[in-house]
């Protein structure tokens, strides 16, 4: 996901997105410890897709302060 879809949500939106990123990425790890994925990359996009929907909540929190 990059940062101009993740600017266009709403920030309900973007917290809910977090939870079920989090929980999917989650699942990734333990899948990935029990059986390699065919992708582990998957992994690291998954945590940058995290950190821009984190980054964008904090800044609009920032803004409304």
């Amino acid at each position: 996901m990059k940062i101009k879809e993740v600017r266009e949500l709403s920030t309900k939106e973007i917290e809910e997105r977090i939870d079920a990123e989090i929980a999917s990425l989650n699942q990734k790890k333990i899948n990935h410890s029990i059986s390699p994925l065919d992708n582990p990359a998957q992994i690291k996009e998954q945590r940058k897709t995290v950190a821009r929907l984190k980054t964008e909540l904090h800044q609009r929190v920032q803004n409304n302060k």
